[in-house]
């Protein structure tokens, strides 16, 4: 918990210009980090019963073209 609280106070005092290039890094990395999860997710399994369920529901006409 310290360690995010030395982040914030660190944030906090970063100019406008490192606040955007901090703010365009960050988002890099938590993408790359949602990426990782989402490919281990669906290599272990978890999302079978969701991908199951949609095609389910295509197959019973439950979709519409958007």
């Amino acid at each position: 918990m310290r360690a995010v609280q030395e982040l914030q106070s660190v944030v906090s005092q970063l100019s406008a210009e490192e606040l955007a290039r901090f703010r365009e890094w960050f988002d890099k990395f938590d993408a790359e980090v949602w990426d990782r999860q989402f490919e281990e997710d669906a290599k272990s399994g978890k999302l079978d019963q969701l991908a199951n369920q949609a095609i389910a529901d295509f197959q019973a006409g439950k979709c519409k073209q958007l």
